[in-house]
Protein backbone atom coordinates (compact mmCIF):
# COMPACT_ATOMS: atom_id res chain seq x y z
CA UNK A 1 0.00 0.00 0.00
CA UNK A 2 1.27 3.71 -0.71
CA UNK A 3 1.39 6.54 1.62
CA UNK A 4 -0.52 9.66 0.83
CA UNK A 5 0.32 12.76 0.72
CA UNK A 6 -1.14 16.28 0.09
CA UNK A 7 -0.14 17.50 -3.31
CA UNK A 8 2.44 19.86 -2.46
CA UNK A 9 3.95 22.44 -5.61
CA UNK A 10 5.99 25.20 -4.56
CA UNK A 11 5.89 26.14 -8.45
CA UNK A 12 2.65 26.60 -8.31
CA UNK A 13 1.04 30.21 -9.40
CA UNK A 14 -1.91 31.43 -7.47
CA UNK A 15 -4.75 33.09 -9.95
CA UNK A 16 -4.91 35.73 -6.92
CA UNK A 17 -2.76 35.92 -4.46
CA UNK A 18 -4.11 36.64 -0.58
CA UNK A 19 -3.13 40.23 0.30
CA UNK A 20 -1.22 40.81 3.78
CA UNK A 21 -4.79 42.08 5.17
CA UNK A 22 -6.25 38.55 4.98
CA UNK A 23 -3.81 36.96 6.13
CA UNK A 24 -3.52 38.78 9.53
CA UNK A 25 -6.79 37.55 11.86
CA UNK A 26 -8.88 40.37 12.88
CA UNK A 27 -8.57 39.60 16.91
CA UNK A 28 -4.39 39.06 16.36
CA UNK A 29 -2.63 41.58 18.85
CA UNK A 30 -0.87 43.44 15.96
CA UNK A 31 -4.26 45.02 15.30
CA UNK A 32 -4.94 46.10 18.54
CA UNK A 33 -1.29 47.82 18.80
CA UNK A 34 -2.02 49.41 15.52
CA UNK A 35 -5.46 50.81 17.10
CA UNK A 36 -3.69 51.89 19.79
CA UNK A 37 -1.17 53.57 17.82
CA UNK A 38 -3.52 55.23 15.33
CA UNK A 39 -5.06 57.02 17.84
CA UNK A 40 -2.61 58.97 19.43
CA UNK A 41 -1.63 62.40 19.34
CA UNK A 42 2.16 62.05 17.75
CA UNK A 43 2.94 66.06 17.73
CA UNK A 44 5.76 65.82 20.43
CA UNK A 45 7.55 63.32 18.33
CA UNK A 46 6.56 64.39 14.69
CA UNK A 47 8.52 67.69 15.91
CA UNK A 48 11.60 65.61 16.83
CA UNK A 49 12.25 65.41 13.13
CA UNK A 50 13.75 67.91 11.13
CA UNK A 51 12.30 69.29 7.73
CA UNK A 52 15.55 69.45 5.64
CA UNK A 53 17.03 66.48 4.12
CA UNK A 54 16.04 62.38 3.31
CA UNK A 55 12.66 61.96 4.05
CA UNK A 56 11.94 60.15 7.22
CA UNK A 57 9.99 56.76 7.90
CA UNK A 58 6.72 58.21 9.46
CA UNK A 59 6.72 58.09 13.09
CA UNK A 60 3.34 56.43 13.26
CA UNK A 61 5.01 53.30 11.78
CA UNK A 62 8.16 53.15 13.63
CA UNK A 63 6.58 53.46 17.01
CA UNK A 64 3.98 50.60 15.66
CA UNK A 65 7.01 48.30 15.06
CA UNK A 66 8.93 49.33 18.34
CA UNK A 67 5.53 48.64 20.35
CA UNK A 68 4.66 45.38 18.29
CA UNK A 69 8.13 44.09 18.37
CA UNK A 70 8.52 44.37 22.30
CA UNK A 71 5.41 43.12 22.57
CA UNK A 72 6.70 40.41 21.36
CA UNK A 73 10.00 40.63 23.07
CA UNK A 74 12.15 41.29 20.22
CA UNK A 75 14.88 44.34 21.48
CA UNK A 76 17.60 44.30 19.17
CA UNK A 77 17.48 46.61 16.47
CA UNK A 78 18.98 44.18 13.97
CA UNK A 79 16.35 41.57 14.69
CA UNK A 80 13.55 44.17 14.50
CA UNK A 81 14.75 45.08 10.80
CA UNK A 82 14.74 41.06 10.09
CA UNK A 83 11.21 40.99 11.44
CA UNK A 84 10.21 43.65 9.30
CA UNK A 85 11.81 41.98 6.23
CA UNK A 86 10.20 38.28 7.33
CA UNK A 87 7.62 38.12 9.84
CA UNK A 88 4.14 39.15 8.25
CA UNK A 89 2.90 41.35 11.22
CA UNK A 90 5.69 43.49 11.29
CA UNK A 91 5.00 44.13 6.77
CA UNK A 92 1.68 44.50 7.61
CA UNK A 93 2.22 47.59 10.21
CA UNK A 94 4.71 49.03 8.30
CA UNK A 95 3.50 48.72 4.88
CA UNK A 96 6.41 46.40 3.73
CA UNK A 97 8.72 49.25 4.81
CA UNK A 98 11.90 47.70 6.46
CA UNK A 99 14.33 50.42 8.10
CA UNK A 100 17.59 49.55 8.81
CA UNK A 101 19.01 48.71 12.07
CA UNK A 102 20.65 51.83 12.54
CA UNK A 103 17.64 54.13 11.66
CA UNK A 104 15.56 51.84 14.21
CA UNK A 105 18.09 52.26 17.13
CA UNK A 106 18.57 55.98 15.84
CA UNK A 107 14.43 56.23 16.43
CA UNK A 108 14.13 54.90 20.01
CA UNK A 109 17.62 56.61 20.77
CA UNK A 110 16.72 59.88 19.66
CA UNK A 111 13.57 60.48 18.68
CA UNK A 112 10.91 58.44 21.15
CA UNK A 113 13.81 59.14 24.48
CA UNK A 114 12.21 62.26 24.44
CA UNK A 115 8.28 61.39 24.08
CA UNK A 116 8.01 58.34 25.49
CA UNK A 117 6.55 59.52 28.67
CA UNK A 118 3.85 61.66 26.67
CA UNK A 119 2.88 58.68 24.30
CA UNK A 120 2.39 56.25 27.57
CA UNK A 121 0.41 58.34 29.44
CA UNK A 122 -1.66 58.83 26.41
CA UNK A 123 -2.17 55.05 26.20
CA UNK A 124 -2.36 54.49 30.04
CA UNK A 125 -5.41 56.89 29.64
CA UNK A 126 -6.99 55.44 26.76
CA UNK A 127 -6.50 52.27 28.22
CA UNK A 128 -8.58 53.83 31.28
CA UNK A 129 -11.21 55.07 29.05
CA UNK A 130 -12.19 51.78 28.09
CA UNK A 131 -11.80 49.98 31.57
CA UNK A 132 -8.66 48.18 30.69
CA UNK A 133 -6.92 49.46 33.31
CA UNK A 134 -7.69 51.53 36.74
CA UNK A 135 -6.05 54.91 37.66
CA UNK A 136 -7.46 54.27 41.65
CA UNK A 137 -5.02 54.05 44.30
CA UNK A 138 -5.34 51.30 46.36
Amino acid sequence: MQVKFQEYNQLQNWLFPPSIEELIPHDHPVRIVNGIIEQLDLNLLIKEYNREGKPSYHPKMMLKIMVYAYMDNIYSSRKIEKAMRENINFMWLSAKQVADHNTIARFRSNKLKVVFKDIFKQVVMMLAEVGLVTLKEN
